[in-house]
């Protein structure tokens, strides 16, 4: 397991193909913080939605760096729930670079301030909200661009239709509030829920809404993979 996790994290990197998310997530949150300073975890709460369609997008190049039949002799040779395993922990270690990086540029950019006023909440509480923001939305993006990987859609094209509406659904449908909102997971809800007090109830509603979001996900790339088998 972790030989292929190596294996696939290799690839991702050595071919430069990691540098292309990163490059866009990175000038996407510079222009974010480019427009003023704002409170670590409303600032951080907008970055977990910006970044959502950017991990979801490394997501599936990581996973279609492999070429098909290196992808299928490592299914004969570990075993197929090895494999995808693999996949998904490769993903998920190339997520958390990328939010590491996104909850260090605002303070490198100046994006972020200190409390301002009483009652706000303190830089510590804000970070960790912040990074509490990011890790709901960073499986749900792993889902999605696993979905979107060619082990599942045999098409390029298919492919950026699964990710560009994913992406886009999850905006749309976060923003509309009211339609179909259990449709997309909660990163538009949580960067709403940061701007203002939050209560414990409301923050386990968002992480098992997110949870089961992306267990549903990933359970149909899962279904998918038997079933391309």
């Amino acid at each position: 397991m972790t030989a292929l996790v190596r294996l696939r994290l290799a690839g991702f990197l050595r071919t430069g193909r990691a540098l292309a998310p990163v490059l866009a997530g990175l000038l996407a949150l510079g222009v974010l913080y480019g427009g003023g300073r704002a409170q670590p975890a409303e600032a951080y709460g907008v970055s977990a939605v910006v970044l959502f369609p950017v991990l979801a997008w490394q997501t599936k190049i990581l996973l279609d760096v492999e070429p098909d039949t290196q992808r299928r002799l490592a299914r004969v040779l570990a075993g197929p729930a090895r494999e995808w395993v693999a996949g998904l922990l490769a993903a998920v270690l190339a997520g958390l670079g990328t939010v590491a990086v996104a909850l260090a540029l605002p303070w490198l950019l100046g994006g972020v301030t200190g409390p301002v006023a009483p009652g706000d909440r303190t830089v510590a509480a804000g970070v960790a909200l912040g990074l509490w923001a990011h890790l709901l939305a960073l499986p749900a993006a792993v889902a999605l661009g696993a979905l979107a990987s060619r082990a599942v859609t045999r098409s390029a094209g298919y492919g950026v239709a699964v990710l560009t509406l994913g992406g886009v659904g999850a905006l749309v449908l976060g923003l509309s509030g009211s339609v179909a909102p259990w449709a997309a997971p909660p990163v538009m809800a949580t960067a709403r829920a940061l701007t203002g007090p939050l209560a414990a109830s409301t923050a386990l509603l968002l992480s098992g809404w997110a949870a089961a979001w992306a267990g549903a996900a990933l359970t149909g790339y899962l279904w998918w993979r038997l079933r391309r088998a």
